[in-house]
């Protein structure tokens, strides 16, 4: 196989280079102390002012009255807020916009070769093909920027020196023009060796000596693909154990920078199976679920199908409001009573609810349920959130009314923002019994010819086991939440194709199953009841592509702007519909005896591993 590769930059423009970077280091240095200066002064009179106008909502002063001292302030944060932001939001791309397109050209073709391996791979031109722009220009390693400001003329010769044959069918713009590309006979394998230029070597030494924080990779480099791969290899000469199979290329690490996962160094590949349609509420629903585990996507789908059949299952939101608990510590536990009075007494609720509702025009405050140990209060606020998930909302606001009650009760000293009273990611009785998110109850009632002929089981025999094994069994097992079959198979099913938080699944998956015999013991009724179903459609890993497009599937992707919290309300349905189907379909599989055969079937592989391996 024959792979050309543009030759490295010369020693001599390594060394201009160089000295350019020493040069602007130098520069840098004096606005190490203006930059301290600015931020002391930002958050100084942020400071102050916040404590002005709490003083002004408690004696009622109107906000517009300013003192001299109060105008100096907003000045001086104003003036150090547009310092910031145009040191940090402008001066940091200042030296890449001051490149030409040669030198952008030089720099991108120095690092490692992205997905597309139409330049490494031998390729016949009788399979040629159309290939989109959009990969092509990504098998030149050429940025989301370069992409945009290059010539047709500037394409034309890097693709020239990597021997990658255009063809412009439209020159009116760069998204509608096409390149005509050979197909390769094989494509490289994304999850194969990094190859990285010189420069990426450097840094790899740098990071292996410590000279260089793995973290800060993606800052120093401004390029966040390219940070992945050098920490990547960074990780398999420092462990010496090998990373491959965890791919790299493909994957936009843009979205998940200050967001959703650190020091990225690949991405794991989770398959995404649908099942339905689901009929809830009298629309169908195409539901995804991304699980390793065969059978699962299968039996949901059957179960599916049953409830569909039979006329479809109907839903009820019985609640929605997210929860944060701070506890706080007094002298004396008759201290720490009088500011649980203070909290329940419903005079008092108005004036803690406009403090709290400041953090977000979304977060509405609901409720404040308080419990004392010793001379420790823990405070569970409740609050709406709109279609957001809600714990940085919530805690936003509790924030602001711990900071409101300080002046009131001094000696209240906090001791966490959480304490555990909330309680999120933990099983507790306080979400099984008050709920926490979204509580949604699910029905649905299967005709006898359905049950026998779809779920090849009968009614008295579903109503049977559920009441042994959901039931009794989970109360002999002393389990909280966990009266059902496997709600959480599909609840964490949901959740990581629609970008939820994974771990939320622990109180999300709190589920009672119900069957009783109805309509003269010949049909079926089912329910399922979810107390803490946590879910959100806006925020955290809801905004990737991947998880956007499951999302757009079931038709709650971001946020409802005629109806705010109307998506993850509508989803935390779906969730509970789907779940109906699940526990169906599998207390039919084992009332049936089907259980152990069906995973023989789907749940084991039947290739020859051997003639894989080879």
């Amino acid at each position: 196989m024959d792979v050309r590769r543009r030759p490295l930059p010369s020693s001599g423009d390594r060394l201009k280079t160089q000295k350019l970077k020493n040069t602007e280091s130098q520069s840098l240095f004096p606005l190490y102390l203006t930059n301290a200066l600015f931020f002391t002064l930002f958050f100084s009179v942020a400071y102050f002012l916040l404590h002005r106008w709490r003083d002004k909502i408690r004696t009622s002063i109107p906000l517009h009255v300013v003192t001299p001292a109060e105008i100096a302030a907003i000045v001086s944060l104003i003036a150090s807020a547009v310092y910031l932001l145009g040191f940090f939001g402008v001066a940091s791309r200042a030296s890449l916009d001051e490149l030409s397109d040669d030198e952008i050209i030089l720099k991108e073709d120095s690092r490692a070769p992205g997905p597309c391996p139409a330049a490494l791979v031998e390729s016949s031109p009788a399979k040629a093909k159309q290939f989109p722009l959009q990969s092509c220009v990504d098998s030149l390693n050429v940025t989301e920027k370069t992409k945009i400001s290059l010539s047709h003329k500037t394409l034309d010769r890097v693709a020239e020196e990597k021997e990658v044959p255009l063809r412009h069918k439209t020159v009116d713009s760069l998204a509608t023009k096409e390149l005509s590309i050979p197909l390769p006979l094989k494509t490289a394998d994304v999850a194969g060796p990094i190859s990285l230029s010189h420069e990426d070597e450097e840094t790899v030494q740098a990071v292996l000596s410590g000279s260089v924080p793995s973290y800060s990779l993606e800052s120093r480099l401004g390029d966040c693909r390219r940070a992945a791969a050098i920490r990547h290899e960074a990780v398999q000469r420092l462990t010496g154990r090998s990373l491959e199979g965890l791919p790299v290329a493909g994957f936009d690490y843009e979205s998940i920078l200050g967001q959703c996962c650190e020091m990225p160094i690949g991405f794991v590949q989770i398959p995404v199976g649908v099942a339905g349609p689901l009929l809830l509420d009298g629309e169908e629903y195409t539901v995804p679920m991304a699980t390793t585990e065969g059978c699962l996507v299968a039996s949901t789908n059957r179960g599916c199908k049953a409830i569909h059949v039979s006329g479809g299952a109907s839903s009820a939101l019985l609640r929605d409001g997210m929860t944060r608990a701070p506890v706080v510590r007094f002298p004396s536990a008759q201290r720490a009573a009088q500011l649980k009075f203070f909290l329940e007494d419903p005079l008092n609720f108005d004036s803690l609810a406009v403090v709290f509702n400041k953090s977000s025009r979304f977060a509405r405050l609901q409720s404040i349920q308080c419990a004392i140990a010793g001379k420790n209060l823990y405070m569970r606020f409740r609050c709406s959130t709109g279609d957001a998930m809600g714990m940085n909302m919530v805690s936003k606001g509790v924030q602001n009314v711990l900071d409101f009650l300080q002046s009131d009760f001094p000696d209240m000293d906090v001791i966490g923002i959480s304490g555990n009273f909330c309680s999120d990611k933990k099983a507790a009785a306080v979400n099984w019994i008050e709920g926490r998110g979204k509580s949604v109850v699910c029905e649905a009632v299967i005709k006898e010819d359905v049950v026998k002929k779809v779920l090849k089981t009968s009614v008295e025999a579903l109503v049977e086991l559920n009441m042994l094994k959901n039931l009794t069994g989970s109360a002999i097992a002393g389990a909280l939440g966990g009266f059902n079959a496997h709600a959480s198979n599909i609840v964490s099913a949901i959740y990581i194709a629609t970008g939820q938080d994974p771990a939320q699944n622990v109180e999300s998956s709190h589920c009672i199953t119900m069957m009783e015999a109805v309509n003269d013991g010949k049909d079926l009724h089912i329910s399922v009841t979810m107390p803490s179903v946590e879910v959100g459609t806006v925020g955290g890993g809801t905004q990737l592509a991947s998880q956007s497009a499951c999302l757009n599937l079931l038709g709650v992707k971001g946020a409802n702007k005629e109806s705010p919290g109307a998506n993850s309300r509508l989803l935390a349905t779906i969730i509970a519909g789907s779940v109906l189907a699940g526990e169906l379909s599998l207390m039919s599989a084992i009332a049936a005896g089907q259980l152990v055969k069906s995973h023989m079937k789907y749940n084991r592989s039947s290739r020859d591993i051997s003639k894989v391996a080879s």
